[in-house]
């Protein structure tokens, strides 16, 4: 056997580790627990009616290995304390893959992302909606507004720590094309990782002819000490109606990494917060924390 095919499949399993680090998995006990819970008074409520301070329902969009309780159990309370109608879905299944979502092709998981959308709306009777997503979560809904329409039913988009233009998993895959096969194996078996690939065929569609569409507000939340979507400055966003935020130049102390920036940093939280109402919005601080 070659050195490269003995070294192919250790590298592979490699990158699909370290993906893997975007959204620790929970065990099935926790995640039916947690399920049940947001359907109880919590987020997911079919019948929580938009208030006239928030009159936009919020979907949350997990990232890659996530789903639709893990990623959220810190930041979906926070924003229905705050008033707010907040769903979320699961996206990108795979065949016999449980618990661990958004690892299907990204357009058709835009593509279940735009009939959630239309199922909310219905059920709130808003006539737009706003969307947060954490890392695949921030990115694969610009996919929904550029290409299925989604622009005439968003208002903003905030993305946590998006794989906005493609990662290169801290330069591991550069390597890739000293394996040969290595990027068909990721893109047979998780195709979702593959198409986050910096350089991609998927990534150069996503981001030709600019960023950004017409009409919808963006916002991207970062921290320098991400080391999924790397390197950090790639998840910026440019264009008009454009924000981009590192965390760390709001507090020097917060050392969030790419997982917890989404599942528990309220530095974070407060600045999804000021996206979602900037009519109201207030100065995030170390003290942010606290809210």
């Amino acid at each position: 056997m070659l050195p490269w095919k003995r070294l192919l499949r250790p590298l592979t399993a490699l990158l699909l580790a370290i993906a893997a680090t975007a959204v620790p998995a929970a065990t099935a006990a926790t995640t039916a627990h947690a399920a049940t819970a947001s359907s109880r008074g919590g987020w997911n409520d079919y019948d929580c009616e938009p208030s006239a301070a928030h009159p936009r329902p919020v979907v949350l969009v997990h990232g890659t290995f996530g789903n639709s309780v893990d990623n959220w159990l810190g930041l979906a309370p926070y924003l229905k304390h705050r008033g707010y109608c907040v769903f979320s879905l699961d996206y990108g299944q795979l065949p016999g893959v449980p618990l661990l979502h958004g690892l299907g092709p990204i357009d058709r998981s835009a593509e279940q992302l735009s009939a959630y959308v239309d199922r909310v709306l219905a059920a709130t009777g808003a006539t737009e909606t706003d969307l947060v997503g954490h890392s695949q979560g921030g990115m694969m809904p610009r996919y929904y507004l550029k290409f299925l329409g989604g622009a005439a039913k968003v208002n903003a988009l905030v993305g946590i720590a998006p794989s906005s233009h493609g990662t290169t998993l801290a330069g591991l895959t550069e390597l890739l094309p000293f394996f040969p096969g290595a990027e068909d194996l990721l893109t047979a078996a998780t195709p979702a990782l593959a198409q986050q690939i910096v350089g991609s065929d998927f990534m150069t569609k996503l981001n030709e002819g600019g960023d950004t569409v017409p009409g919808v507000r963006y916002t991207v939340i970062a921290t320098r000490y991400d080391e999924v979507v790397t390197p950090h400055r790639t998840q910026f966003l440019s264009g008009p109606d454009v924000r981009n935020v590192l965390v760390q130049n709001l507090c020097p102390l917060d050392l969030s990494e790419h997982a917890l920036l989404g599942l528990t940093d309220r530095i974070a939280f407060h600045e999804v917060a000021n996206a979602l109402d900037p009519a109201h919005a207030a100065p995030t601080t170390c003290a942010s924390v606290l809210g």
